[in-house]
């Protein structure tokens, strides 16, 4: 008998998707799907948890020996349970609280990257948005001015190079253009798995980007993340510390044990006895003290603070670089925009209206627009390199994914 199967395959349906700088945040965190997985390392160490600073399972034994001559049959029952006689058993249970603390933070942290990342991309993408309005606005007035000159070459009026020189200008604005179109079809391809989209889900970015407000410099970083996962490093392992020096007396087992014994004395008359009992074993320590286990956690309780300490440092020397290069950036569009740009289009309109009434060349015209051009992209990439720069500030603070307040105070109790 043969079984045909028939597969109908459905094109993926497709959506729109539109979102502004600011709905980037709320949607690393609900779609991206590295997170998602991260996300599952918490609940691993819940598991964990869930398993830690129990009491070993009892156990039960049971031993037979036949009679003989000289002994009875013997049947013994015995049940042993192992007793920690310091506090290993809490200190199991406190460690892997801490752990699981540990775990949160690491999805808070990698949420600080994420967002940071996805931040950084969308503002390129609006800085793309913007130096591609410029060009085409360039363009159209080089169009403008080709056709002028066209007509003036056609009328004998001026040389028909200056006509193919306006034309050329126009042609290169228009391949700057579409090399802008291709490196933001290259930053959607980044972006798109960070939202959760598809390759084929269409993504626009609207509004503009925020004002040129530099922050102060404040304490807010110690809520970063990973700085509170690594205070939590360093109190698990104290608590690791703690642990190993409770695991230098091994744990005391005691039981019961009962026994049912029966002997042949004569052919015809069978003797029955039986006895019940406790037992206690208590181990001596005296060649094994767990002293590499210590001295391995008291090395790494020092090696976590050292890693605490440094990466503070790290982190406010982040900050205080980012609002530096924030400072310069806004100086820089400032400077351009409101002293710069002013003269250099007052100097480009002035040339324009010389070249229509025959008093310049075509080339001082071109080459005072194409200033005009770098200095408005120039004032475009300061702005962008701003926000840049400002995301890098708030990852570095962990603005967007700051530790829980829970979390925080789990992570600095022992």
């Amino acid at each position: 008998m043969f079984r045909v199967l028939l597969f109908l395959s459905l094109p993926a349906l497709s959506i729109a998707a539109d979102f502004t700088l600011s709905d980037i945040i709320n949607r690393v965190r609900s779609h991206n799907p590295m997170l998602k997985a991260a996300r599952m390392a918490v609940e691993e160490a819940r598991g964990r948890q869930l398993g830690s600073g129990r009491l070993a399972n009892p156990e039960f034994g049971y031993g037979f020996q036949n009679q003989s001559n000289v002994s009875p049959q013997t049947g013994v029952f015995s049940i042993d349970q192992a007793f920690p006689i310091t506090r290993r058993l809490s200190l199991e249970k406190q460690l892997t609280s801490q752990l699981v603390g540990a775990a949160e933070l690491e999805v808070r942290d990698a949420e600080r990257r994420f967002i940071a990342e996805a931040q950084s991309l969308a503002v390129q993408l609006l800085s793309l948005t913007q130096q591609r309005a410029l060009r085409q606005q360039q363009t159209a007035l080089a169009s403008k001015l080709s056709e002028f000159v066209r007509g003036r070459a056609k009328v004998g009026e001026i040389s028909p190079l200056d006509a193919a020189q306006a034309q050329v200008d126009a042609q290169r604005l228009l391949l700057e253009t579409r090399k802008l179109e291709t490196r933001s079809v290259s930053l959607q391809g980044q972006l798109k798995p960070m939202l959760g989209l598809k390759p084929s889900d269409s993504l626009t970015l609207s509004g503009d980007l925020p004002s040129l407000t530099v922050p102060g410099m404040g304490a807010g970083w110690m809520q970063r993340a990973d700085y509170q996962l690594a205070q939590t490093k360093i109190a698990a392992a104290l608590t690791g510390k703690d642990l190993a020096k409770a695991r230098r007396m091994p744990d005391v087992t005691a039981g019961l044990f009962a026994s049912r014994e029966m002997q042949d004395v004569t052919p015809i008359h069978r003797e029955r006895t039986g006895f019940l009992g406790f037992r206690i074993s208590i181990p001596l320590p005296f060649w094994n003290r767990n002293q590499g286990e210590i001295a391995e956690k008291t090395a790494s309780a020092e090696r976590a603070r050292l890693e605490s300490e440094a990466l503070g440092n790290q982190i406010i020397s982040e900050a205080e670089t980012a609002r530096r290069e924030m400072q310069a950036n806004a100086d820089l569009a400032d400077e351009t925009r409101n002293k710069l740009l002013p003269l250099v289009i007052e100097q480009t309109d002035k040339l324009e209206k010389a070249y229509e009434g025959g008093q310049t060349d075509l080339l001082t015209v071109l080459r005072a627009r194409e200033q005009r051009l770098h200095l408005e992209a120039a004032a475009l990439d300061a702005v962008r390199d701003f926000h840049l720069a400002r995301i890098r500030y708030e990852a570095a603070t962990g603005k967007h994914a700051p530790a829980l307040p829970a979390t925080s105070a789990a992570a600095t109790k022992r």
